[in-house]
């Protein structure tokens, strides 16, 4: 799978986890050049609170459009399968596609 955001190449990985219908991608897919802490978190009732990413390329922002569980609820991998801690998932115009 690959995430591309304004003609470049967010992440790229053959090890994504799907959950709810988006894929997470492990971080060390990510090409961090692209990435700048935000402030933002929300809460899922089951999965924790997201924290989340700006992504920033070619001089465009675009602001909360990745976020990760840094630490997943008790009982959430159990429920996924695997460990997504620190995994990346993107929405906001990010492609994501194979």
């Amino acid at each position: 799978m690959k995430a591309s955001w304004n003609n470049r190449t967010l992440a790229e990985s053959n090890r994504t986890i799907e959950i709810e219908g988006n894929h997470y991608f492990p971080p060390e897919a990510l090409q961090r050049e692209y990435f700048e802490e935000s402030d933002r978190t929300s809460e899922c009732p089951w999965k924790g609170t997201a924290h989340y990413y700006h992504i920033i390329a070619d001089g465009a922002k675009n602001e909360n459009a990745a976020w990760y569980y840094p630490t997943p609820k008790a009982g959430s991998t159990e429920r996924v399968g695997t460990n997504f801690a620190h995994y990346v998932a993107f929405w906001k115009g990010v492609e994501v596609g194979e």
